[in-house]
């Protein structure tokens, strides 16, 4: 036995940084759980719940049926019993595969059949609720002729959903949207045997003492109903529909409890209208009897293609179906659970719980506490499991079709991954993989590659590998999707299966240049520091100082979107803050630079000096310096941001981007003339680089008022401004005038000429 090892350490199928193979950039895909490696396509294999990949149980297609929609199936002694839907045909399909209609009933759906050993079926029709006992052709009939059925028991309920025999012979009958069980002892002796609160009786499953364990469907509650008629409650399930039940030989049982808008109930075309109830039943879609308990009735309708839609009463935030354990005791276990699939039928055969499924047509073996994914189909609902040797049958719906599991295991079988997506053009490193292929068996590889998410002729053929536990890629035309493709080849004779259990495909993409998408210079005095900092013995503004008194004052700093800086204010300070990415998800590293453009932030760059480096080696998408080292003036700032330390030496790329200009401003305005006028005093003040924001005064220290410029508007770098004269001479009149660069001075206008 040879083992194929490979560095298999995560557990996704998505793209991970992984630890380098040449540079910081390679990634790899990752295939090493169940869940990962049935996002791919599976053909003759199957997959265990450790994300083991082998060769699956062979199985083989009896039939196809030329039905819209196979409901119901049961086992006949030599053959297979079918309840169809939207034409309510029962079709028997024998052991040949040849399909003989027995009966076509005048109802639209057979949801529910049952066969006695002697070959009598019975057939539960929907939506006006019948039973039809259809007895085995005599000798001598023509095989191809539908028998005579008749009416055997009409319950006035809509709904017929399960048939059984119980432990004493008597036929129960499930029933809804009454919620009913009944007990037919003969033609037309059918009587109420249980009564439920819910709205659908919905599974059967008849216990050897003469218990029935019961599932409904509207609360999800598995009960069981004793001889005398009255059941306990055992499971109420998040899931508000119990679909299918199965006993084990060691007195226990399971159940499968679905979402309602995944089940037969729920999903897909409407069935036909109903025609009116029987007199004295309840109007089809009225409300339940019991108060709370009673929902409408929902639709009754089967899957088609198309997405489902919401479900009536369906519980939200659970898992879309669930498998579970009734010990005798009662005691309830979760073995398993479905994300993505919807359980319709379980069967315990040969010391395993088969599971069919839906939405993607999905047969599971539950055994020694694994999932074992035995048979990925055409077909989208598995929705009956039959006895069978040496495996079990099972008919599936959309299409319809009848299966059945045969001896041993497919001679090979193939499996083909997912569409893996390297986000960007990329080349192709090295697939490894990890199994073993015992006795002459064999896993061939395969691959392609392509630039269109679904692959199609733009892609290229698929090319196959050379065996060895490590492939190289470097043939693939580069893209930015790929696939893989196992062949498993079983070994000569009783040679078992090939297993494949991990594998991991490299990938590079090719180098793409960053992209600056913002950079500009905050508000004067602004710096950004981390949402934790503790100024200490350094004081600081939240964002500039507060104009509301006379007195400055510190308020708490909000943090920013991001939650990992806040904004505070230091006097002298300027930051300068950008966006920037990086289209292969490379880590960037910044440098800044700046050149001044005199006072006129009209210069013509071109004709400036020199970049003058500032900072390099920058990690932050921000950067605070002390502007004070500057003179006063015009000047742009230049970002470089770079992949480099991410690349290979000479093959890192760079984006620029520089800035508009900024006003490098230290000197408040000044006082350049004042008058007095009609009462009002006024006064002339005058920037060189930044208008006037603010111009407020104080008379004798009392609150600030704003004062009310010449022409209105406070916005120029020269402003006069009326100020109104003090009530009485010898007061302390204050004016107070900050520019945009948040230059403060104040003037002391009392010894006014």
């Amino acid at each position: 036995m040879r083992e194929r090892a490979a560095c298999a350490a995560s557990l996704a199928l998505v793209p991970l940084l992984a630890c380098p193979l040449a540079a910081t950039q390679v990634k790899i895909f990752r295939t090493q759980t169940q869940a990962a490696f049935l996002a791919g396509t599976l053909a003759g294999v199957s997959v265990d719940s450790l994300g083991s990949v082998e060769l699956a149980s062979r199985t083989e297609r009896l039939t196809a049926l030329g039905e819209p929609f196979l409901l119901a199936a049961a086992e006949l002694p030599d053959g297979w019993v079918v309840g169809t839907g939207n034409a309510g045909r029962v079709l028997k399909v024998d052991r040949q595969g040849k399909v003989t209609e027995l009966f076509a009933a005048p109802e639209p759906e057979v949801f529910a059949v049952w066969a006695d050993p002697d070959g009598t079926v019975y057939a539960g029709t929907s939506p006006r609720g019948r039973v039809y006992r259809i007895p085995k052709p005599g000798p001598g009939a023509k095989g191809s002729a539908p028998a005579k059925a008749e009416v055997y028991f009409e319950p006035g309920e809509t709904y017929i959903w399960a048939l059984a025999r119980g432990a004493d012979g008597a036929l129960l009958v499930a029933t809804g949207t009454q919620g009913k069980l009944f007990r037919v002892e003969g033609k037309g002796q059918g009587k109420v045997f249980y009564d439920s609160e819910d709205t659908h009786v919905r599974s059967l499953l008849p216990l050897p003492g003469g218990d029935v364990v019961i599932g409904t469907s509207g609360e999800g509650l598995i009960l069981r109903l004793g001889r005398d008629g009255r059941a306990r409650t055992l499971y109420d399930a998040q899931q508000p529909e119990v679909v299918a039940l199965a006993a084990a030989p060691d007195g226990a049982f399971y159940a499968a409890v679905v979402a309602s808008e995944a089940s037969l109930t729920e999903l897909g075309k409407p069935a036909p209208v109903a025609p009116p109830p029987a007199p004295g039943t309840a109007p089809e879609g009225g409300k339940g009897r019991r108060g709370g308990k009673g929902e409408p009735t929902p639709s009754v309708t089967v899957t088609v293609e198309g997405e489902p839609g919401a479900a009536v009463g369906a519980k939200t935030g659970v898992a879309k179906s669930e498998l579970l354990r009734i010990s005798p005791s009662g005691l309830v276990e979760k073995v398993w659970s479905f994300a993505d699939d919807t359980i319709y039928s379980l069967l315990w055969q040969d010391g395993a719980l088969w599971v069919g499924t839906g939405l993607e047509g999905k047969l599971y073996r539950w055994s020694s506490n694994q999932m074992l994914l035995e048979k990925d189909i055409d077909e989208r609902q598995i929705v009956a499991l039959l006895r069978g040797a040496p495996g079990p049958a099972f008919a599936t719906t959309n299409a319809a079709a009848l299966y059945r599991v045969t001896a041993g295991r497919e001679a090979r079988g193939t499996y083909t991954s997912a569409t893996l997506d390297a986000g960007q053009v990329a080349s192709f490193g090295s697939f490894r993989w990890r199994g073993e292929a015992p006795g002459g068996s064999g896993v061939r590889l395969s691959f392609r590659s392509g630039m269109s998410a679904e692959p199609d002729r733009t892609w290229s053929a698929w090319t196959a590998a050379q065996q060895g536990d490590e492939v190289s890629l470097s043939h693939l035309p580069h893209g930015r999707y790929i696939q893989w493709r196992a062949e498993l080849v079983a070994g000569e004779g009783a040679g078992g299966s090939p297993r494949l259990y991990a594998t991991e495909l490299s990938y590079r993409q090719e180098n793409l240049k960053p992209r600056i998408d913002s950079f500009a210079a905050m508000e004067p005095g602004q710096i950004l520091v981390p949402a934790n900092f503790n100024p200490g013995n350094q004081a600081y503004e939240p964002a500039h100082p507060t104009r509301d008194g006379i007195f400055t004052t510190l308020e708490p700093a909000p943090a920013d979107e991001a939650g990992r800086f806040k904004p505070l204010w230091k006097k002298g300070y300027r930051s300068l803050r950008w966006t920037a990415s990086d289209p292969n998800d490379d880590k960037l590293t910044f440098e800044l630079s700046f050149r001044p453009l005199g006072s006129d932030p009209a210069s013509d760059p071109a004709k400036a000096g020199d970049w003058l480096r500032m900072a390099d080696e920058v990690d932050e998408d921000h950067y605070s310096f002390d502007a004070t080292a500057l003179p006063d003036g015009v000047y742009r700032f230049r970002l470089v941001a770079s992949d480099r330390k991410a690349n290979d030496p000479g093959t890192g790329l760079a984006a620029e981007q520089v800035s508009e200009p900024v006003v490098i401003d230290h000197t408040p305005p000044a006082l350049v003339g004042m008058e007095e006028r009609g009462g009002m005093l006024r006064v002339t003040v005058r920037d060189a680089l930044s208008p006037v924001r603010e111009a407020v005064v104080s008379v004798n220290a009392a609150d600030w008022k704003p004062v009310v410029p010449a022409d209105g508007l406070l916005d120029a770098r020269s402003e006069t401004l009326l100020v109104p004269m003090p009530p009485k001479k010898g007061d302390l009149l204050l004016l107070r005038v900050t520019d945009a660069a948040y230059n403060v001075i104040t003037f002391d206008l009392s010894h006014r000429p």
